[in-house]
């Protein structure tokens, strides 16, 4: 499972439109909007990393209003459960 982290900077009246539309593909799992240098951030879980690609070249890129993005991969997920683990004795 490859996991990313996509940072969006979105035309300002399109904010929730786009939010709205990304939520609704299959490979997006969640969308935050956020304060700060990009207005959402798209969590991403896909099988290859060739889904990721064509999630990012093909379909994002044709959203009218998405003025650029910035792709993080995720290499390990540390989770609450996981902290957890490690500091139980």
């Amino acid at each position: 499972m490859v996991t990313a982290i996509i940072l969006i900077n979105v035309a300002r009246d399109k904010i929730n439109d786009i939010a709205d539309e990304l939520a609704g593909m299959s490979t997006i799992s969640e969308v935050f909007s956020v304060s700060g240098n990009y207005d959402l951030i798209a969590i991403v879980r896909v099988v290859h990393n060739d889904d990721l690609a064509e999630l990012v070249t093909n379909h994002l890129l044709k959203i009218e209003g998405i003025e650029k993005t910035n792709t993080l991969l995720a290499f390990k997920a540390y989770s609450r459960h996981d902290l957890e683990a490690m500091f139980s004795v």
